[in-house]
């Protein structure tokens, strides 16, 4: 009975959140109208900073006092905040923000192309390998370089770079957490403190040198920037923790499906952004390859070779892996 009265709340903050992460490069765009990348960068880390102290104020919780942990932590909040945040932005200054927010969802992918160099023990399994060259065939359909040759009105790739740029050093940073922090006992949200925190220093010493230029603060820009701090660096962090700890982090993770649904609708409908046809296409097998590298394909099939009748073994081996499927 509790987990069920638990459900629909739970249901309703995947929602918030996929809302919210998806509108963040709505939010990114709209902040570049007074803002250079490096200032958006800062603002939105400044912001998330600001709020997740105040919770921890207010919340009576006690800052770590190892040294290890705030070493591990600097390389984290660089690598999963400072850095990718600032490409993100500067790529959104080249490529519309539906292309960012599909671009977005090949962080596991990026996260299995790095797991060697990481976690040298740790070996690809097969699934795992034939997800990741199904997400990168998906990152080729998302480029599309036949538009660039036929028509020269590709997506830039310089841009495609900077925010793979951004998923390459969140899977980094996912990794090297687990490798170097699994054994800390501090709490999810203290973690995103001491991240953002850090991370607002690092981009405070970057600042000279890439938050330059002038801003034009207009009503429309602060509130981006307020947003894209607020909810998507501290009040995300508390959904997706209470998410976790109620549907789990298999279940949870699945929002990254639903990020770039938000951030091309948000996109089309409020910035007038062309989507081509390659561009969801491409985001689709990206999440394809997401799937199959979990083994969800495998076990989709396996599903249904079971469910086959036992005197029917000649047909499970002439039907193709498509159609044994289960029917949604």
């Amino acid at each position: 009975m509790i987990q069920r009265r638990k459900a629909p709340g739970t249901a309703i903050a995947f929602g918030v959140l996929a809302l919210i992460w998806g509108s963040s490069f709505f939010l990114i765009k709209l902040s570049l109208e007074g803002l250079s990348p490096g200032q958006v960068a800062l603002g939105r880390l400044a912001f998330g900073a600001l709020t997740l102290v105040v919770i921890m104020l207010v919340t009576k919780r006690a800052w770590p006092r190892s040294r290890r942990v705030w070493l591990h932590m600097t390389v984290v909040a660089a690598t999963l905040c400072t850095i990718p945040f600032t490409l993100f932005a500067w790529a959104e200054t080249m490529v519309p923000s539906t292309v960012a927010s599909i671009v977005n969802a090949t962080t596991p992918i990026m996260t299995l192309l790095l797991i060697p160099l990481v976690m040298p023990k740790d070996r690809l399994s097969r699934a795992q390998t034939i997800g990741l060259v199904v997400g990168i065939l998906g990152v080729v359909v998302l480029v599309g370089p036949w538009r660039m040759v036929l028509t020269g009105d590709g997506i830039s790739l310089p841009g495609v770079l900077a925010a793979l740029g951004a998923t390459a050093c969140y899977g980094f940073g996912g990794l090297y957490m687990r490798r170097f922090l699994t054994d800390t006992t501090i709490d999810s949200i203290t973690i995103a403190a001491m991240q953002l925190v850090l991370a607002t220093g690092l981009a405070l010493i970057a600042a000279p040198f890439i938050s330059t230029g002038p801003m034009q603060l207009t009503a429309t820009v602060v509130a981006a920037i307020s947003a894209l701090g607020i909810l998507g660096g501290g009040i995300a962090y508390i959904l997706y923790t209470g998410i976790i700890r109620t549907w789990g982090p298999a279940r949870a993770s699945t929002v990254t499906y639903l990020t770039p649904v938000v951030g091309v609708t948000l996109g089309a409908l409020f910035l007038g952004e062309t989507v081509h046809w390659n561009e969801p296409v491409g985001g689709a097998i990206v999440v394809l390859g997401i799937l199959a590298s979990q083994g969800a394909i495998e076990r989709w099939i396996d599903r249904g070779a079971r469910s086959k009748p036992a005197d029917e073994p000649a047909c499970e081996a002439a039907t193709p892996p498509e159609s044994r499927l289960p029917a949604a």
